[in-house]
């Protein structure tokens, strides 16, 4: 059997090093909820106990996916979308809707002691309305989650498990049933912990891949870094030429990454089920003011991770590798202590984010569709425990059936596919709070699922004929701000001018907003 995939290190050492950081997690899964197994407040909000500053640490990890620490490197010197430091024109725009969500959902939010943001929506609309936000999260997320772990699985499938004999299905479903061991008892509760270690190893590899790329190319200092990025031409961050036709354009990248950090954190159970998790508003609020920055200056480390890459490629005469740009050079041409970082970064990128994105998932499930009730006697909790355990498991499963049918298609550009695909499974969502917040109008319950498959039906048709309709305007990532403008037009379409009494409370609130 051959074992040998890199210059000096082997696959079974590779092995060994997963195995020993998944022994990490589920010892620090064990110590974290040994007081509080099998606890479903635990689970769903970690007993709103942890400090603001720890969790916004976590999330850090938690939103640098593998898609993050491969795909954004890879498209830097790839041309077209993405190109140079373009996507951090996006990145700025998540900056400003963070700042939206903290002072615009997260006080609703709190308000109203929701478990499951998608309560609002009940009781704005009603319980269809629920239902269908709800089931719009479930679709969008599992989507997103499978994307993010197809490209991580992809990656240790192709340069250690096949090593092994060990099938690309064998992989996925190896990793999925790590991370639902040390998550199924304690849910949110075990991974703000986790993501906290996680975040660290994250942070080391991609500093340490900065350092060893750096050597390799004779840089001796930080502005040797960005002098060599300029003098090979991808140092370009602010795109104004070609207007609006350019798919990089500034304005439009910018108005994008707000309305999809809005759609994406804000109106995701995901990210904000962290956020839940601080005792007070205020504190969540710096959570998020602390994310919003370390998002900013970690996304910019990650482009430059994606320039030194490319300009090394050149060199190397390494082309046309896609996504697995960045481990076959950390893997096969730098030194073993690279490979190391790099094989632990990339599994602590993909835990990080699967494993809160599995328990935001069950967290819908088992609140909005089963209507599972938090605060239950023990008895019933014992019960409803058993429940969950296998609602978060079947969550898993059809993970991992979305993860094989990507595998499939055998896409090399993930980060782009994953926010276009988001533009219209989030867009609906953006559209119903929009319309809830901003108005005062009911909508007629049952047509709403009607309006939210409609919409991106509708943006779709548009999108593609986009240049002929709007002479030669071509859409990029703000399909979604289309399909929410499109979802908010069909609300007003089935909506009546007043509310009904039973939500003068949220009237009240959102008049005030």
């Amino acid at each position: 059997m051959k074992t040998e995939n890199v210059l000096g290190l082997s696959a079974g050492l590779l092995l060994a090093i997963l195995a020993g950081y998944f022994l990490m997690l589920l010892a620090l899964s064990w110590w974290v909820n040994r007081k509080a197994r099998g606890n479903n407040t635990a689970f769903f909000q970690s007993e709103k106990k942890t400090a603001w500053y720890i969790i916004a640490f976590g999330t850090i990890g938690g939103s640098l996916s593998g898609v993050t620490f491969v795909s954004v490197p890879a498209a830097v010197g790839a041309g077209g979308l993405n190109q140079q430091f373009s996507y951090w024109q996006l990145v700025c725009g998540y900056v400003l809707g963070y700042f939206i969500i903290a002072q615009l959902l997260l006080p609703i939010y709190y308000r109203l002691n929701l478990v499951s943001i998608y309560g609002y929506l009940q009781q704005r609309f009603g319980f269809i309305t629920y239902k269908t936000g709800a089931g719009l999260f479930l679709l969008s997320r599992s989507i997103g989650t499978a994307f993010r772990l197809y490209l991580t699985a992809n990656i240790l499938h192709s340069f250690v498990f096949q090593y092994f004999g060990i099938s690309f299905a064998a992989t996925v479903m190896i990793i999925l049933i790590l991370i639902y061991l040390y998550t199924y008892s304690g849910g949110v509760n075990t991974i703000i912990w986790t993501d906290n270690v996680q975040t660290i190893f994250m942070l080391l590899s991609v500093f340490a891949t900065v350092y060893y790329l750096c050597e390799s190319l004779d840089i001796n200092s930080v502005t040797g870094i960005w002098e060599t990025i300029e003098s090979n031409n991808l140092g370009k961050v602010f795109f104004f030429d070609e207007g609006w036709s350019n798919q990089n354009n500034f304005f439009k990248q910018f108005l994008a990454g707000t309305f999809t950090a809005i759609a994406m954190t804000g109106l995701d159970q995901d990210m904000m089920q962290k956020n839940l998790s601080c005792k007070t508003l205020q504190d969540a609020q710096m959570n998020l003011y602390l994310f919003s920055i370390a998002v900013l200056i970690m996304n910019f480390v990650f482009l430059i991770v994606g320039a030194l890459l490319s300009i090394y490629a050149q060199k190397a005469g390494l082309a046309g590798l896609g996504d697995k740009l960045f481990p076959t050079i950390a893997l096969q041409h730098l030194p073993v202590a690279a490979s190391i970082f790099f094989i632990i970064g990339l599994t602590a990128a993909a835990y990080a984010s699967t494993d809160s994105a599995l328990a935001a998932m069950t967290t819908a499930f088992c609140v909005d569709i089963l209507g599972m009730n938090t605060a239950a006697t023990a008895e019933t909790n014992h019960s409803q425990s058993n429940i969950r355990k296998a609602a978060h498991f079947g969550i898993i499963g059809i993970v991992f059936a979305m993860i094989m049918f990507f595998w499939t298609l055998d896409n090399q550009s993930i980060i782009s596919s994953l926010l276009i695909v988001s533009g219209y499974t989030y867009g609906p969502l953006l559209g119903l709070y929009a319309f809830g917040i901003f108005g005062r109008r009911s909508v007629r319950d049952k047509l709403v699922p009607i309006i939210c498959i409609f919409a991106p039906i509708i943006t779709y048709f548009i999108n593609i004929n986009s240049e002929l309709l709007f002479w030669g305007y071509k859409f990029s990532f703000e399909t979604l701000l289309l399909n929410g403008f499109l979802s908010y037009l069909g609300l007003w379409l089935i909506s009546s001018p007043k509310i009904e009494e039973k939500h003068d409370d949220l009237k009240h609130f959102s008049a005030n907003q």
